[in-house]
């Protein structure tokens, strides 16, 4: 019974690891580097719907709940896409010609910016996060139930991986992010605007990741500059476990670390639960480089 209860509160932990994995592997598949700001990009959601919420609540209140939550999910995902755009353009753009270690540690940066700004923008006390939706659990049978914010991330989360999907694969949009992954240079031969589809990606995975600020902030109830640092770090891990590069493997490398995550938060080994978690990602290198999903990509000398 355990085992199951734990499963289910996995799946939810699992979902929101997807979405900001699928951010890095939105940005990998397309530059091939890697984006150590995009936790920080949760952060920032997390901090913007805190501040948000009372607004919201204040010219939506009248409609209930649901208008509301809504209302500071949408809001926040266009503030952390532009956010996301701007990173791109300021930092990494100029930097696109250089070597792929200059942008790697231009990103360092930019996460350390984002953290040590936040501080200094939101203050460095912990502050409670403000509950978008009654607080419930819903009766599953044998014993076994889900709470109300779980359900909310499970539900939000299938559904912005739904619309991404649909994005890459059925879009004029999506088939030149696939173009672009591909040969860049032949993308932009062709005619694609290599900047734009570059940042409309960036602004993608942001948003994404604005969207797990908000459902992650759900789930631990509290919120603080530095709060990105470890979720984005473990949705790191998920995306190569999966196959950075690859969406679906991003989806499911977080999935399976949510679940992985929460049957030892359950067991006798929980206080051992992060040293796990990141012992995955030395064995997913050593035995499986390119992760579940990955495949091998030779590149030109």
């Amino acid at each position: 019974m355990e085992f199951s209860q734990q499963l289910i509160n996995g799946l939810s932990l699992g979902s929101i690891y997807a979405l900001i994995a699928l951010g890095y592997s939105m940005v990998y598949g397309v530059l091939r580097f890697i984006n150590f700001a995009h936790g920080d990009i949760l952060m920032v959601g997390a901090f913007v719907g805190y501040y948000l919420t009372p607004r919201m609540q204040v010219f939506l209140g009248g409609f209930g709940l649901i208008p509301v939550g809504i209302a500071v999910l949408m809001s926040t995902m266009v503030i952390c896409a532009l956010l996301g755009v701007s990173i791109e353009f300021f930092a990494y753009r100029p930097l696109r010609k250089h070597p792929r270690l200059t942008v790697l540690i231009t990103s360092i940066g930019v996460s350390l910016l984002l953290e040590y700004g936040g501080q200094i923008l939101f203050g460095v006390n912990v502050k409670p996060f403000p509950s978008l939706l009654p607080s419930f659990r819903i009766p599953l049978g044998f014993g076994l139930s889900v709470a109300s914010n779980h359900l909310v991330a499970l539900g939000v989360s299938g559904i912005l991986l739904l619309v991404l999907r649909l994005l890459v694969l059925r879009t004029r949009l999506g088939l030149a992010m696939r173009a672009l992954a591909h040969n860049q240079e032949a993308a932009s031969l062709m005619g694609i605007n290599t900047n734009i589809i570059i940042s409309l990606t960036f602004a993608a995975g942001s948003a994404l990741a604005g969207a797990g600020g908000i459902l992650y902030a759900l789930n631990i109830h509290s919120i603080d500059p530095l709060m990105g640092i470890l979720p984005g770090m473990k949705a790191f891990v998920a995306a190569v476990l999966g196959g950075i590069g690859s969406l679906p493997g991003a989806a499911l490398g977080g999935i399976l670390l949510g679940v992985v995550e929460s049957l030892i938060g359950g067991s006798s080994i929980s206080s051992y639960r992060d040293a796990v978690v990141f012992s995955i990602l030395i064995l997913i290198l050593l035995l499986r480089p390119t992760g579940i999903l990955g495949k091998v990509v030779q590149e030109k000398v």
